[in-house]
């Protein structure tokens, strides 16, 4: 699976005013509702949800809030490069600029599991994050996202 699979070209938020984590989930669901058959609200409702249950922050200003719903056939992505980072009660306390959402089928669970790891990968190459901090350009942002991995030794 790779970032492609998930995540198509009008799922880019390349930037956007939000001063808080709800301003974020309130343009992501907005966003979101226009690529899925969810309504704003019922998107809003389980990312906050599962952001209740903890943050859904990784640290380096990165975060992956994730839901299931039962009305989406495959995993949906959307990628957002906040204009100025947000407070997510990241564990390493570093507000947050780059949000992955990936929702997925309730019945999705390897998919779910392998859809976030996949975007934890690519979101751990520190060359890749500072590309995608330097452009406000959404095809850019997608293709820098899109590029194959890079590998590293062990």
């Amino acid at each position: 699976m790779t970032l492609i699979d998930i995540l198509n070209r009008d799922a880019i938020m390349s930037v956007f005013g939000s001063t808080s984590k709800k301003q974020v989930f309130e343009n992501i669901s907005s966003q979101l509702s226009r690529l899925t058959a969810l309504s704003t609200h019922e998107l809003y409702e389980a990312l906050m949800h599962r952001e209740k249950l903890g943050s859904t922050s990784i640290g380096n200003g990165i975060a992956i809030p994730h839901a299931k719903f039962k009305n989406i056939k495959g995993l949906v992505g959307l990628f957002a490069r906040l204009e100025k980072p947000v407070a997510f009660d990241a564990i390493d306390e570093t507000p947050v600029d780059l949000v992955f959402v990936l929702l997925a089928p309730e019945g999705a669970g390897a998919d779910h599991l392998k859809g976030l790891a996949q975007i934890a990968r690519v979101l751990r190459e520190q060359e890749r994050i500072k590309k995608l901090r330097s452009t406000l350009d959404a095809d850019l942002i997608y293709t820098i996202l899109c590029e194959p991995q890079t590998l590293k030794a062990a």
